[in-house]
């Protein structure tokens, strides 16, 4: 019995089963990879985690840094040498440019799954878009009729202006270490643009009307990130069709008449096509580096 019990055919059946013991738990460990997958990137929580993990501090500010100068020379660019003086149609095309872009993205399964909508009211979002469409237009408009330096300069103000109506409305509060950095990062691009600074009366009307929306902007995106667990592309893909709502309304009172008779060709197309690009990155960079900031302030509110 002893000489039939260790049989090789025994011997096969235990290795047969040891070997399905061994698919059964390699296979319940792929499903809880798969799941743990699912809950990090289809889940607003898990989504939030790895735009942390993936782009910190440094490659946020930098990555935004970087797209900031590139579109204002390309704004620029469009709105002097092309000709395209439209600089609140032109802030539409970026806005629609990146709509589109986010519904590719979310054809794909690409786009970050957004918080419940029972933690963020439809109403935060809607003053979102909103006050985006007044600070982007703004933005252009003064652009348009400033030079790079005015402008640089009057986005300079929109720093403190951030500092001092967080500390008023949330108590937020920053280093004494942190706002001499800021001093001296004001001060260095102030007399670095000095040179290239021209005064217009109206230029210089729309670039401090440009402050208030813009400081309130980026207010709210930083706020809604650090309460809602919102990433940066699902908060934009909510506000974007608000804000492209609010830039038609504008359109038509801000901008002057003609842009119907633009001459379009391949070059100006391009060069239109390459700022809305840049405007989709700016947006999307900005909405990172404000991501980051919320982290490192947010324990300060009181």
């Amino acid at each position: 019995m002893d000489f039939f019990g260790s049989s090789p055919g025994n011997d096969v059946k235990r290795f047969i089963k040891r070997k399905d013991s061994d698919a059964g738990e390699a296979g319940r460990a792929l499903e809880e990879l798969r799941s743990s997958l699912y809950n990090e990137f289809r889940t607003s929580e898990g989504a939030k985690r790895q735009q942390e993990r993936y782009c910190g501090p440094s490659a946020a500010m930098t990555f935004n840094f970087t797209v900031a100068v590139s579109i204002i020379l390309g704004n620029k660019l469009v709105m002097g040498r092309v000709g395209f003086n439209y600089p609140i149609f032109l802030t539409l095309i970026h806005y629609s440019t990146a709509w589109i872009l986010l519904a590719i993205f979310k054809a794909l399964s690409l786009l970050p799954v957004s918080p419940p909508s029972r933690s963020t009211p439809f109403s935060s979002l809607f003053s979102l878009g909103a006050v985006m469409a007044f600070a982007s237009g703004l933005a252009n408009i003064s652009l348009k009729h400033n030079s790079v330096g005015f402008y640089q300069m009057a986005k300079i103000a929109v720093t403190p202006t951030i500092v001092i109506a967080e500390f008023i409305l949330f108590r937020k509060a920053i280093s004494f270490k942190k706002v001499l950095a800021l001093v001296l990062v004001s001060v260095g691009v102030a007399v670095a643009t000095v040179t290239d600074v021209e005064f217009n009366l109206f230029g210089a009307v729309v670039a401090i009307a440009w402050i208030v929306p813009s400081a309130i902007n980026k207010i709210l995106w930083s706020n809604l990130q650090q309460q809602g667990n919102w990433t940066a592309l699902a908060l934009m893909w909510k506000t974007t069709p608000v804000t492209v709502l609010f830039l038609l309304t504008l359109m038509p009172w801000l901008d002057p008449p003609g842009v119907l008779s633009f001459k379009w060709n391949v070059h100006n197309a391009t060069a239109i096509l390459i700022s809305a690009l840049l405007g989709f990155l700016l947006q999307l960079s900005g909405a990172l580096a404000l991501g980051v900031r919320s982290i490192r302030f947010g324990s300060r509110a009181t």
